[in-house]
């Protein structure tokens, strides 16, 4: 296996990093040269004719950092260096791995692609995606479950492809097979030879520990195959439950390990159509299909150079613009400031707040059940970060014929996206930073960054702000909320109040 850790000198970096530069700006520039079918029907259902046609793409509304990476791939200039593809919240990453597997299985046609995620859900959907493009004729893709997994959870949409997938030695003749990181370890049961993959595309490679990743790496050949990661490592890492295996690092992803190696890494001094980063190792998207321009501004300023660009649908991201309960009209944010009290029950070391249940179902309740702005309860989600306080709230939901909105925590909303996000923050007294329980939520930039970009229209966030004012994202929040004037409810703690005047 390569050593991932070795990297170049900083000198010879800035000469990659500028000969790099000129040829993706060549490549912006010219008309792609590489032969790939027509554009393909975006209409799921809707049959598609395979044309041979210079320079199109299936999905014709690529924009043009999604294009470059599917060049990028392509090409396979970097190899065998990963390949990283960079997808901020909203950014159509699913989109483009989907172009990408497509492009490869059609204008490469010695390729056999291994695409694996770290859970079912993402390597389903994956699945999914493949099947309504209609573009992959029977017998092009099979999907691998663990023997383990059980019939009635799969999607009857996934079905047909897993059956193939039973017989691992047929299946590894696919040329497109879908799996789990782990499942993918099956392979090395069937004896193939190294090499037999040409490319690994790993979904989701943050949330997957690096061990994880490295079972289908393990799989394709040193010297010429293609690793793609595909994620945000600015999003939810891996959940590791041992003590022991955090204390070796194992909650860092090989995605975010390898983005902070000098070879991956932003250069601050660089100006360049293709953006700061080395485009031949890794490609940023940056234009947010899913967020009002105030949802987003926070988040990009935190987390992305401030570089996300706003293309959300306007008839979309605008409809609550003008909802009874806004603090100020057209600006979709509400920073509702509770003094509650946090219990738990009996030896659970899960908190609740029941001040706060009260306030979200009070919430929900004005949305869903207004007659002239009425949310559907589909569009509605709330994210706390404990289960007692989901199943609080999910008990009040219930008692107001509201139990079909979503309630759960930041882990299952990763990846989502509402039209309205509810956040209870839950904790209440100065004591949260006690870690006797690995609480961590209130603490945690990656959470926070997954929690607060979830909405399209508008976010609703209820918590103490003397408790969270501790916080440097939260604080930042609070901050934001007060200039914008949307900061409602309880007295606000003295490094605050200044804003607060001023407003």
């Amino acid at each position: 296996m390569m050593d991932l850790n070795s990297v170049p000198s900083r000198k010879v970096k800035k000469m990659q990093n500028k000969q790099a530069k000129c040829v993706a700006s060549r490549e912006m520039n010219k008309t792609n040269a590489m032969t790939v079918p027509a554009q393909a029907s975006q209409l799921v259902g809707e049959s598609v004719t395979l044309k041979q046609k210079a320079g199109e793409f299936f999905n014709p509304m690529l924009n043009e950092q999604q294009k470059l990476a599917v060049r990028r791939i392509l090409s396979g200039e970097c190899r065998p260096t990963p390949y990283v593809l960079f997808g901020p919240p909203g950014t159509g990453k699913t989109v483009t791995v989907i172009e990408a597997i497509l492009q490869i299985h059609y204008t490469l046609p010695d390729s056999r692609i291994l695409v694996c995620a770290p859970s079912n859900a993402a390597t389903d959907l994956i699945c999914m995606r493949l099947h309504q493009s209609n573009l992959l004729k029977p017998g092009a893709m099979v999907r691998v479950n663990a023997s383990c997994r059980s019939e009635e959870q799969i999607d009857d949409v996934v079905k047909p492809y897993c059956k193939d997938g039973e017989d691992i030695s047929k299946a590894s003749w696919f040329r497109i097979i879908v799996t789990t990181c782990s499942s993918a370890g099956m392979f090395y049961q069937a004896e193939i030879r190294l090499g037999h993959f040409t490319h690994v595309i790993l979904d989701e490679a943050g949330q997957a520990s690096e061990p994880e990743s490295l079972i289908p790496i393990g799989l394709i050949s040193e010297a010429n195959g293609q690793i793609v990661l595909v994620g945000d490592p600015k999003q939810l890492g891996p959940v590791i439950k041992s003590k022991i295996a955090w204390s070796f690092g194992l909650n860092i992803s090989l995605l975010e390990r390898l983005t902070s190696r000098e070879l991956y890494l932003r250069d601050e001094d660089a100006f360049s159509a293709c953006g700061a980063y080395n485009p031949l190792l890794i490609t940023k998207l940056v234009k947010n299909y899913r967020s009002h321009s105030a949802l987003l501004a926070l988040p990009s300023k935190l987390f992305y150079h401030k570089e996300l660009e706003v293309c959300a649908d306007t008839s979309v991201v605008t409809s609550l613009l003008h909802w009874g309960k806004l603090p100020r009209k057209g600006f979709p944010l509400i920073f509702h400031g509770i003094r509650g009290n946090e219990t738990r029950e009996g030896h659970n070391p899960s908190w609740f707040n029941p001040t706060e249940a009260v306030q979200v179902m009070q919430y929900c309740c004005h949305l869903a059940k207004n007659e002239n702005t009425a949310v559907s309860v589909t569009d509605i989600g709330v994210i706390t970060p404990y289960r007692k306080q989901v199943e609080k709230i999910r008990f009040l939901l219930r008692s107001i014929d509201l139990a079909d909105i979503k309630v759960g925590t930041v882990e299952e909303f990763q990846g989502q996206e509402y039209l309205v996000i509810i956040l209870s923050t839950v904790r209440s007294h100065g004591s949260f930073f006690d870690d006797k329980y690995c609480l961590g939520f209130l603490c945690n930039p990656k959470r926070f960054n997954v929690a607060i970009t979830r909405a399209k229209a508008l976010l609703i966030v209820v918590g103490n702000p003397h408790v969270l004012v501790k916080d440097p994202c939260f604080c930042a929040l609070l901050e934001y909320s007060l200039t914008n004037g949307v900061y409602v409810g309880c007295d606000l703690p003295l490094e605050l109040e200044h804003l607060q005047e001023c407003d």
